[in-house]
Parts: C-alpha cells; sequence; structure tokens
C-alpha cells in the first residue's frame, strides 16, 4: 500500500531525492512520458517546447523537491500550480484519428508519469549508489507513489509492490508509441535552441545521458542512433558521478533542491 508523506522526519525518499546526480535522468523520463500517447498529445497541444524547452523540467523537479523535502506550504503550493496547469489539458479523440482523448488529469497518465520519475531515479541509482537493503528499497518505492496520489490518483493505482510494478512496466512500455508530432516534441526538447546560454551548454551532457539510458528500443521509436563511442562516453559520466557522490559535500550535490524550493518561495 502506498504510504502518505508528512512534512517533518526523514523518509528513505526525503534522504535521496536532494541528491542532483538524479537529474541525469530526467530526459529519460520526459521522452517516456511523451512515449506514451495521450501524454505526448497533451504536451504537444498545450505546451511550447520551442519556446520554453525546459519548462517541463522546471516543473516536475518543483513539483518533486516540494513533496520530498517542502513543507506543507510547498507541497499546498505545487499541487494548486500543477493543477491549474492541468485543468486546460484535456481534449476527445480526434475523428480523423490524428490523436487520442486525453487528460491530465486522467489517473492511468499520472500513474505513468510518476513510474517514469520513479524508473528513472532507480536507473540512475543502480549505476551511482549502493544498492539499498530489501527494506528501504521497498520503502522508497511506497513513497514515490506520492508523486501520483498528490495530483489525485487514487493510492490503489500505485502497484503494491516492487514485483506488480515490474509487470506494470512491462506491459505499459509494450503500449509505447511515437509518431511524428511526439517526435518533433522530442527534438525540440533536445536540441533547447531557444533556452538561456547555461541550458545549451548542458545540453550535450543532457542528449547523451537521455539517449543512452533510454534504450535500445525507446531509442528506435524516436529514431535515435546510438555508437560505442557514445557509450564509452556516458560511462565516463558515470564514473565522474560516482566519484563526485564521493568527494561532494552536501551542500553543492543538494543545490538543486534549495534552488526550486526558493523558486517555489518567491
Amino acid at each position: 500500500m502506498a504510504q502518505t508523506l508528512t512534512s517533518g522526519g526523514e523518509t528513505v525518499l526525503s534522504r535521496y531525492a536532494p541528491e542532483s546526480v538524479y537529474l541525469l535522468g530526467a530526459g529519460r523520463a520526459i521522452l517516456l512520458q511523451l512515449a506514451m500517447p495521450q501524454v505526448g498529445y497533451g504536451v504537444a497541444r498545450h505546451s511550447n517546447f520551442a519556446a520554453n524547452p525546459v519548462g517541463r523540467l522546471h516543473g516536475t523537479l518543483t513539483y518533486i523537491y516540494a513533496l520530498s523535502n517542502g513543507t506543507d506550504e510547498h507541497r499546498a503550493k505545487v499541487r494548486e500550480i500543477v493543477n491549474t496547469a492541468h485543468a486546460p489539458v484535456k481534449a476527445s479523440a480526434a475523428k480523423d484519428g490524428s490523436h487520442p482523448a486525453y487528460s491530465a488529469r486522467d489517473p492511468r497518465l499520472q500513474l505513468w508519469v510518476a513510474a517514469t520519475l520513479y524508473d528513472s531515479a532507480m536507473q540512475i541509482h543502480e549505476l551511482v549508489f549502493e544498492p539499498l537493503s530489501e527494506e528501504e528499497a521497498e520503502e522508497l518505492f511506497q513513497q514515490y507513489a506520492v508523486l501520483g496520489t498528490e495530483l489525485g490518483m487514487p493510492a490503489g493505482f500505485w502497484p503494491a509492490n516492487r514485483q506488480e510494478f515490474a509487470a506494470y512496466w512491462a506491459e505499459t512500455s509494450s503500449q509505447l508509441n511515437v509518431d511524428e508530432t511526439v517526435r518533433e516534441v522530442a527534438t525540440q526538447l533536445l536540441e533547447a535552441k531557444s533556452a538561456p546560454l547555461w541550458v545549451r551548454l548542458l545540453m550535450p551532457l543532457a542528449k547523451l545521458m537521455t539517449l543512452g539510458l533510454l534504450g535500445p528500443e525507446l531509442r528506435e521509436l524516436y529514431g535515435f542512433s546510438w555508437n560505442h563511442k557514445q557509450q564509452r562516453a556516458m560511462e565516463r559520466v558515470l564514473r565522474c558521478a560516482k566519484f563526485g557522490m564521493r568527494v561532494l559535500p552536501p551542500a553543492i550535490r543538494h543545490f538543486p533542491m534549495r534552488y526550486y524550493l526558493r523558486r517555489l518561495e518567491s
């Protein structure tokens, strides 16, 4: 059963979520979300990736940090922001079949978005951190449900345990599809042509990690290529990430969390 988080007191999620190394998996999570057609068309028709390619990332990180490490006030504010943004994101299926019906308040889509965030974080965790104990791994899994339940997803939608999650993940992943509309959104995201300079400077790294972590099936859906040179480059990045986790103080490793929580207060 999914656990309910309250402010105050450390949880497994609040201990690990502030680690900025998880940002290496952010692009993968977003492209997985877009590959669910109902999510992809909701984003394509109600977001402007060309003008604001990192807007979804900013919103997602604010949401995660507020729920994992914020106060009750942070949680209430981010919930209001997200619900307001999601309210107009809905449409009936197109009669010509050009897009499916979708609604950002559909609990099945909220489940998928939360699942991509959990699975991407766990990929990075396995590559960078020491393994969690079985008890901690299960606690962390249960606590990730809050990313869906805070939006209104019934707690029962979240798989009962990691074994059920694996079955859900395999079944849902087999239903993913990427057409030209969604592919264009992904291209805009990874090119980030109109993003601030510091974002554009980081995009080669973000693109490398996104494509590497997607895996061959999703890369093929999106039409991306991958080679041994890129694989070696990603492995070097992960070695640096492991080293950074050992030598960098929390003040540096947790800077993004503090930034987004302060941003939420402004």
